[in-house]
């Protein structure tokens, strides 16, 4: 082999062997090709254009596989551009001071020494770099002195933050340390919420203080159970201190309420990637713009729901506490990990902030048609509320959550968290549909192969979920705000065959209603359920408001009346007879009276009244039967029917005296006109 040091070539038999720019072997073939300038140009098999990777180490080649992210809500960014442009390091120092702050103890000077990233990513990261004099303070960015006083091993270690994480990271930190989490076949995130399957009413408790003690709902019928400001702290320090004892802690910073003039910046800070993933679904995303200027927030979530609460503790009456604070603006979870709390505490402080500013906060659906008219839907659990405000044909502004203001209608939420029990394809395809890559499924069963979920499966609980997006629903409304509603439906499943299917209602009487919120219970609903059973949940969520019914009931009289709405009592239960005798309303019937309200049929038509509850009922509805308009036709035995609406009648009655205490404006005319707008007899 001769060697030519001027052109380095290596000589093999024919073949050829060049050193590249780089170092890296050229083989050629040896043959020769002619270009259109007769110069020689030689056949390459083998080429090193591309420059090698500018990575020394393996974590250096994996960080060249990242990008910056892009915001996953598509909401419109609000506010001009800072006037005062800051570093990108002076944003990441104050946003590590006010997460510091958010996790301060009461009894200690400063919050904990904070510190972005993955505590398990950190040590590997640091364990391969070369140690320099920066090392340390690089990556553990210190911005506060030592606390001086109440010193503990807690002062001595960093809390890892993982801030804002996207759906993929979550899903990766959830599978790696949470026990339960399993991905399905369609690409959700299956978790356990532990113990407990649902809310804990019973546990809940709100500080009653010299504010809240006049403004808020208090006494039979409230769902305010009253604890103290000082055990609220002991609890508040309960958490935080356990919080603060973990390597990791997850952070969202997002938003409520899509009317930007109005919406509320929440902090929800939790020890599992199951809850940041649900809440990131659950409240609005901000943009990497919004997040910059988010600043201190208005609402703070401290979820420690794997650790208990002392039983010891006054007010306690479980290992269970959520615990509402109004002027401290804070909400504490101890002994639970199921995600529905953060949720529906969020919804509980909506309904104390929005009122404040001459806002209505809402326990409804809405959707709005192609024309712009936008329709409320109000109804408890088999009412129907979910089927009837999902149609192709309309824009789904929200599923659950809606304010009401001078500006019209806006969601409260980011997402849908919808009830996964004998959920098809076939009845639900869009919530189906939905359940897919980034959605999060709690407590389903699934087959351990094909990891496919058995939505009929209640071995865990018949209270499964799935938590997604608002936009993974294909005619969802982004913004999801819209005009002044148009009509407002209130949806009861009568048992007892007595309602309408559907009553056009005056405002007195639509107060009347609302502030009821009456459906019934039939057997299989609920465990000992046999025959069927008034339930009535004020304002249709009595579990989340704050202020008295009526308080809800008069603003949302005026808004009506100021904006030109309509009430509809709408019954999707029975006809015929109650429970076991009669047949249940057909949805195809139901579907034609509200497509008639949405198009303003129905209020063409002509009317009669019925005895006892008073209600005006159309006398023909296209596509219904005229004859089904008015229960008592379809009675075989009139006198049964009379009974069953004079019981119906005593129930209503009977729910409503705890309301007749209070009273709305300066004289009791209005409480007056409310209460005779109920049943007379």
């Amino acid at each position: 082999m001769a060697e030519d040091k001027s052109g380095e070539e290596f000589s093999f038999g024919r073949s050829t062997v060049n050193m590249g720019r780089n170092g890296l072997p050229k083989i050629e073939t040896g043959k020769k090709t002619t270009s259109s300038s007769s110069s020689e140009v030689q056949e390459v098999c083998y080429d090193d254009s591309s420059a090698p990777v500018k990575a020394q180490t393996l974590e250096e080649l994996h960080s060249l596989q990242k990008k910056k992210s892009a915001p996953s809500t598509p909401i419109r960014a609000s506010g001009s551009p800072r006037l005062f442009p800051i570093s990108e390091e002076d944003l990441h120092k104050q946003k590590l001071e006010s997460i510091s702050a958010s996790l301060a103890s009461l009894t200690r000077e400063t919050g904990p020494k904070v510190v972005k990233g993955d505590p398990n990513t950190a040590r590997k990261s640091e364990s391969q770099k070369t140690p320099t004099h920066h090392t340390h303070r690089s990556h553990h960015f210190d911005y506060s002195s030592p606390p001086t006083i109440a010193v503990s091993d807690s002062s001595l270690k960093f809390t890892h933050v993982l801030y804002n994480l996207s759906p993929a990271e979550l899903y990766e930190q959830a599978i790696k340390s949470e026990k339960g989490s399993f991905i399905t076949s369609t690409g959700a995130l299956a978790t356990l919420s532990g113990a407990k399957t649902g809310r804990a009413p019973r546990d809940k408790r709100v500080v009653k203080d010299d504010t809240t003690q006049n403004e808020l709902w208090w006494g039979k019928g409230s769902p305010n159970i009253e604890m103290d400001e000082q055990t609220f702290l002991v609890n508040r320090e309960r958490a935080v201190d356990y919080l603060n004892s973990l390597d990791k802690v997850f952070v969202n910073d997002q938003f409520l309420n899509w009317d930007p003039q109005n919406r509320i910046k929440v902090r929800i800070v939790s020890a599992r990637a199951y809850h940041s993933l649900f809440m990131h679904n659950m409240c609005i995303r901000p943009t990497e713009e919004e997040l910059e200027d988010f600043g201190t927030p208005d609402f703070t979530i401290y979820n420690a729901g794997q650790f208990p609460c002392n039983r010891y503790t006054h007010y306690m009456t479980s290992s269970t506490s959520i615990d509402l604070n109004l002027a401290r603006r804070e909400m504490v979870i101890l002994g639970t990990q199921y995600a529905g709390e953060m949720k529906k505490g969020l919804f509980g402080v909506m309904h104390y902030l929005m009122p404040q500013r001459q806002i209505l906060s809402l326990h409804s659906g809405c959707n709005m048609g192609k024309d712009g008219d936008v329709a409320l839907f109000f109804g408890l659990s088999g009412t129907g509320k979910t089927t009837l405000s999902t149609d192709h044909n309309r824009y789904l502004i929200g599923d659950d959550e809606h304010c009401w203001s001078d500006n019209g209608v806006s969601n409260i939420e980011g997402g849908c968290y919808a009830k996964c029990i004998d959920l098809s394809k076939e009845k639900e395809p869009d919530i189906w549909n939905a359940i897919k890559f980034g959605t999060v499924v709690e407590n389903v069963v699934f087959d351990e192969h094909t990891r496919e979920v058995d939505y009929s499966d209640k071995s865990v609980t018949e209270n499964t979920r799935a938590a997604y997006p608002i936009e993974y629903i294909p005619n969802a409304k982004i913004p999801c705000v819209g005009p002044h509603p148009k009509n407002v439906i209130l949806l009861a499943c009568d048992a007892f065959g007595v309602l309408p299917p559907v009553s056009k209602l005056s405002l007195a009487q639509t107060m009347y209603h609302f502030i009821s919120g009456y459906t019934a219970l039939v057997a299989g609903t609920e465990e000992g359920v046999k025959e069927p059973r008034a339930t009535f949940s004020a304002c249709f969520g009595a579990a989340f408001i704050m202020l008295h019914p009526t308080r809800y009931a008069t603003m949302l009289a005026e808004k009506m009346q100021k904006h030109g709405a309509t009430g509809w009592l709408v019954n999707t239960g029975w006809s015929g007879g109650r429970y076991g005798s009669g047949s249940r309303i057909k949805l195809a019937y139901t579907r034609k009276i509200i497509d008639a309200i949405h198009s303003g049929a129905l209020l063409e038509a002509n009317y009669t009244k019925t005895d006892v509850f008073g209600l005006e009922i159309p006398t023909e509805i296209e596509g219904v039967p005229s004859e089904i308009l008015d229960p008592i036709n379809t009675w075989s035995d009139k006198q049964a029917y009379k009974d069953s609406l004079l019981h119906l009648g005593g129930l209503f009655k009977n729910n409503f005296e705890v309301f007749l205490n209070y009273k709305v404006g300066k004289d009791s005319n209005l409480t007056e006109e409310i209460v005779a707008a109920g049943p007379n007899f």
